[in-house]
């Protein structure tokens, strides 16, 4: 197991589909596929990611319902996407994730 998985807080689950998030960050709004999915974040493939260090909001829907969450930009590469890690989600829509969670990894 290498440095990185073994750091990791949070199991993480590939969605070679794909998920859709609506996202907003300086007044704009787009709708990108996630690509990896996360208790603690989620990676978003979009071809223009804003900068590491920027908070965006988010906006998704699993199988309960939707969760919004606020998050910052982590890891942030051109013409692929962005890693992003949550910073504020409420605790009906953190419930909501953990079943997905859950479910996606068989549990």
């Amino acid at each position: 197991m290498t440095d990185a998985k073994k750091s990791r807080r949070y199991v993480r689950v590939d969605l070679p589909k794909g998920m859709l998030v609506a996202w907003e960050y300086s007044g704009g709004r787009k709708v990108s596929r996630v690509r990896v999915l996360a208790l603690g974040g989620l990676f978003i493939s979009t071809p223009e990611p804003p900068p590491v260090g920027e908070v965006i909001r988010l906006i998704f829907e699993v199988p309960n319902g939707e969760v919004r969450a606020r998050a910052m930009i982590r890891d942030s590469q051109k013409g692929k996407g962005m890693g992003v890690e949550f910073t504020a989600m409420g605790q009906e829509a953190r419930a909501r994730l953990l079943g997905l969670m859950k479910l996606l990894a068989g549990r």
